[in-house]
């Protein structure tokens, strides 16, 4: 990837989102649902886009959320629907949209307590809260949230009640009746005024807060981090859960300080990324540079994404860990210190992480579980105890709570981050020097992604990459071991191809949400031979983009 001149400096104001035009743009501006981009798309989190590019306007939130109704009805889903927000500008009117659609159609609705934000995690813990136990008048959720993405972005996504990001059966029959009613000019929504609908019988308020902060005993020791008496900081790059900090602070008794408690749609307080945007990705050395700057302050620090479903973790041995070296950090110390957890429970990781967790779940004795990318595809692990943890490279993980039961099937900055401080205060050491540990046993990987755009047309061209389209039998001077284009946990399809050889692989998939193309690679043999992997990948992609699959 070409590195900004800019990444990790402050932004200028010819950065910053104009917000009122970015709202005004939301309402007035009507999507043309013979366009491809301006229909409603649900990638693997979710739908999402800019009310500037007509992708994320009144109009979606009406369809969609009108859609989910119908879904509910369908599946007989008639308990509470829990719906939260993060800080994105987007996310207030289409709270406000959703609201007047669910009241409508007399939908059970939980909102937050003081109009307060709700991290993704939160939302997903409330739904198994709810239902456990129950199998009748489920409840499920609403999560309105672009994730780390730009501020001019909104984001929407469905939760259904198994807790978790909803699985593709269920995103594409939401996906086509919204469209549907793009269509149609919305005919056949039901809508009242939004005034109304706050005040319906069926619109209710939820302490999600307190409900949530006062559970998390139950999945980290907070007694050790509290005897430990370790300094933290907190970093919530101004999202959803700026506000739960302070109280799990005074909740558990924790010596941890939050650096920065502003709430800016603009974002202004942010570094900006690898590209000169403004992105609040907490696994990003150039989005997290103010609070990487701030490491020596505290034995360990902490920082999590708009919705606060990733983590980002900074230590003083190492600086901010990138995310497949604390996911290695923390399954190895999981699996040692949860003793209630099943001695089967899986190790769950997606096909684009890093081989160090192949080589600690092999140290562990624990069975791996490799899916496809997206988080969906743990969800029925982490519910029924075959799974201990899921994560992902891109900083989104869960684990099962103390006695081996979820926790939450949505991923969750907040736990994973507060595992850093258990972590360092029952070893003595912060997870970046026990990752230098992992090195010397296992070798030191290298890791890499590259991306760049693609049509919508070549996206279904890489979709469909065949291990046919590899005519090499060795990958950067070894021989290939195996070419996937299904992960080997669960057959599910990668949408994509993963060819692996012995000291490195490179995975290539089109994004579900934006129109790049990404590749992934890892070498344990150092940057040259990770090098010679990302060109031979990028030659294969090339190739494939040239012209139909090979037939």
């Amino acid at each position: 990837m070409k590195v900004s001149p800019l990444a990790g400096t402050s932004p200028d104001q010819s950065v910053l989102v104009n917000v009122p035009r970015l709202i005004t743009a939301y309402y007035a501006e009507v999507p043309d649902p013979a366009v491809p981009a301006e229909r409603v798309a649900f990638g693997t989190s979710g739908h999402r886009g800019s009310s500037f590019q007509r992708a994320f306007n009144e109009r979606h939130i009406l369809a969609i959320t009108q859609a989910i109704c119908l879904y509910r009805k369908q599946q007989r889903i008639d308990g509470p629907l829990f719906l939260g927000i993060d800080t994105h500008a987007l996310s207030e009117p289409a709270l406000a949209s959703a609201l007047e659609v669910l009241a409508a159609n007399e939908m059970e609705v939980m909102l937050a307590e003081g109009d307060e934000y709700t991290p993704t995690p939160v939302i997903s813990h409330a739904i198994l809260t709810y239902n456990r136990g129950r199998k009748t008048g489920l409840a499920d959720g609403i999560v309105i949230t672009p994730s780390h993405n730009p501020p001019h972005d909104g984001g929407f996504k469905y939760n259904p009640p198994n807790g978790g990001p909803a699985e593709g059966v269920i995103t594409g029959w939401i996906e086509k009746t919204a469209n549907e009613f793009l269509e149609s000019g919305l005919k056949g929504v039901k809508r009242i005024p939004y005034e109304r609908a706050l005040h319906a019988s069926t619109t209710h308020r939820h302490d999600y807060l307190n409900a949530y902060i006062s559970d998390l005993g139950n999945v980290i020791d907070m007694d050790a981090i509290r005897g430990s008496k370790l300094s933290l900081g907190v970093d919530p790059l101004g999202g959803a859960g700026v506000h739960y900090w302070g109280p799990i602070a005074d909740h558990y008794g924790l010596n941890l300080k939050v650096v920065n408690e502003d709430v800016d749609p603009t974002f202004r307080f942010m570094t900006l990324d690898w590209d000169g945007q403004i992105r609040m990705d907490p696994s990003s050395p150039y989005a997290m540079r103010r609070l990487i700057g701030l490491k020596d302050r505290f034995e360990i620090a902490f920082a999590c994404d708009t919705d606060h479903d990733r983590h980002g973790i900074v230590t003083r041995s190492a600086g901010l860990l990138p995310p497949n070296q604390y996911l290695s950090v923390a399954i190895l110390y999981l699996f040692q210190h949860r003793t209630q957890w099943n001695k089967s429970a899986a190790v769950g990781k997606t096909v684009v992480s890093s081989q160090m967790i192949d080589r600690v779940a092999a140290k562990l004795g624990r069975k791996l579980f490799e899916v496809p990318v997206g988080f969906k595809w743990f969800v029925d692990g982490l519910l029924d105890g075959s799974l201990g943890f899921g994560g992902e490279e891109s900083a989104g993980a869960t684990f099962v709570r103390m006695d081996g039961s979820a926790w939450t099937t949505d991923k969750d900055g907040i736990v994973p981050a507060l595992l850093s401080a258990e972590i360092t205060a029952r070893m003595g050491r912060d997870p970046g020097d026990i990752y230098r540990d992992l090195t010397r046993e296992f070798g030191e990987p290298l890791y890499d992604r590259v991306e760049a755009k693609a049509t919508a047309a070549q996206k279904e061209m890489l979709k469909k990459l065949s291990p046919r389209q590899v005519r090499s039998a060795e990958l950067a001077g070894e021989k290939i071991q195996s070419i996937l284009t299904n992960a080997p946990g669960n057959g599910a399809s990668i949408g994509g191809l993963k060819v692996i050889a012995e000291s490195g692989w490179f995975a290539a998939r089109p994004s579900g949400t934006e129109d790049i193309y990404k590749i992934y690679a890892e070498s344990f043999r150092g940057a040259d031979h990770l090098r010679s992997i990302l060109e031979e990948a990028q030659t294969i992609v090339s190739d494939t983009l040239k012209g139909p699959p090979a037939g």
